[in-house]
């Protein structure tokens, strides 16, 4: 399957839920990845309350688009994202903001710090973002909707400490 024929996946569910939409832009991201970005005057109808309907949307695409890849097996499968308006390009900036304050929160107590509750995507992005800090280590701890980032602290190899 091609980025075009997720886009028509897309195009077929929200016409399903008779919304209206302007376009529908194709981004291949640094890493491979594609994002999705739906263009539309209805987007707290898309995203929902705190991105529930956007996060059920993107879960839905994905599942009819790992459907259609196991019927047609031609091609490797490649990694997306739908979004709305921007949101969830804000919605990871929000998240890097707090993840970059747990870190000098956690530098300046030299402590563990813990982040509220997040879905397993958003911790992946704050794992992701702050792996190649050298003092710093993440860890996901809790269950279920408790599932939280702890952002550890470390002294570096080579910092003294004050």
């Amino acid at each position: 399957m091609k980025p075009e024929d997720v886009k028509k996946i897309i195009e077929e569910v929200l016409n399903k839920l008779t919304t209206s939409f302007e376009e529908i832009e194709i981004n291949k991201m640094e890493d491979g990845s594609y994002v999705f970005s739906i263009k539309t005057k209805e987007t707290d109808f898309i995203v929902g309350k705190d991105g529930t309907s956007l996060l059920s949307l993107n879960h839905l695409v994905k599942r009819i688009f790992d459907q259609k890849l196991n019927k047609t097996q031609t091609e490797a499968p490649f990694s997306f994202v739908v979004d709305v308006n921007g949101y969830q390009q804000k919605k990871i900036d929000e998240i890097k903001n707090k993840a970059k304050m747990m870190v000098e929160r956690a530098r300046f107590f030299k402590s563990n710090v813990e982040l509220e509750p997040m879905s397993s995507y958003e911790r992946m992005i704050v794992h992701n973002f702050l792996k190649t800090i050298p003092d710093i280590d993440t860890e996901s701890i809790g269950t279920g909707g408790e599932r939280r980032v702890v952002v550890k602290y470390k002294e570096a190899p080579g910092i003294a400490s004050l």
